[in-house]
């Protein structure tokens, strides 16, 4: 008999961003973003805590390799974004605002793409311990 488990991971990255609304002109970006609006921008170490959840196969004990885990999520989240500028250095950025929220989807897209299908659960990304965003696909809750 399968039994639903479930796994949880982590990486840390440093990114570094400028929040701007091509949208909005300067006065509104500062309005709307504050210092996070800074034109020589502003960085942070990030936590990214992925979890997986499917049937523990019987035979390995598992939900998902957590070797193959930990690969799929350096090629999604470390490679394309860690100490790099979101603005510059990753063309996902070029035309949307790089929030913690998008960075979420970014890496949820990302992620959906390399694991089995219907087991990526939850990406929870820790911009601060204060400011924290779970992406769940459609389902977005932002912890503040």
């Amino acid at each position: 008999m399968d039994s639903p488990g479930g796994l949880r991971t982590f990486y840390i990255a440093s990114f570094f961003l400028r929040l701007i609304s091509k949208s909005l002109s300067d006065e509104e970006n500062l309005k709307l973003f504050g210092k996070c609006n800074n034109p020589n921008g502003h960085g942070h170490n990030y936590k990214v805590i992925v979890t997986v959840r499917g049937e523990i196969d019987p035979v390995s004990g598992m939900v998902i390799n957590l070797t193959h885990l930990k690969e799929c999520m350096q090629e999604a989240i470390m490679e394309p974004l860690d100490h790099k500028n979101l603005d510059k250095d990753v063309p996902y950025f070029a035309e949307v605002v790089s929030t913690t929220e998008n960075v979420a989807v970014f890496i949820w897209e990302n992620l959906k793409n390399l694991l089995p299908v219907g087991t990526l659960y939850k990406v929870k990304v820790y911009e601060t311990d204060q400011n924290i965003v779970v992406y769940k696909g459609e389902e977005t809750i932002s912890e503040k």
